[in-house]
């Protein structure tokens, strides 16, 4: 029996996307803070703790394997990343990392934070 293929994603360094995060916020006038604030948001890490992931090039499926608190808000996240619908998604990593990208997205398209965060 042939183990199946995890994406290479998984095992790709928050740290390595984050900037692509970062200048894809700013480059629509937001900013690295608001980026922050949702990964916060998301994950339940401090300032601190995320900092520390991403110096110590955490990959993504420990990023959300270990994260102290993942907001049960996040399931109100819908919509569709690359032609698939994020809530007909069944592996729960890449519904996570899709989670992160559409909120990223959404930042990037002007919505106010507390419609990103779910706060309305």
């Amino acid at each position: 029996m042939v183990a199946p293929v995890r994406p290479m994603i998984y095992t790709t360094s928050v740290a390595s996307v984050y900037p692509q995060y970062v200048a894809k916020a700013e480059r629509k006038g937001r900013t690295k803070a608001e980026v922050d604030e949702i990964l916060r948001w998301l994950t339940g890490y401090d300032q601190h703790a995320l900092e520390a992931r991403l110096d110590d090039r955490t990959d993504f499926e420990t990023f959300f394997a270990e994260a102290p608190h993942l907001n049960p808000a996040r399931r109100s996240i819908t919509g569709s990343i690359c032609g698939v619908r994020i809530e007909a998604m069944e592996d729960s990593v890449m519904k996570e990392i899709r989670f992160l990208d559409k909120l990223i997205d959404e930042l990037a398209k002007g919505k106010p934070m507390t419609k990103i965060l779910r706060n309305d």
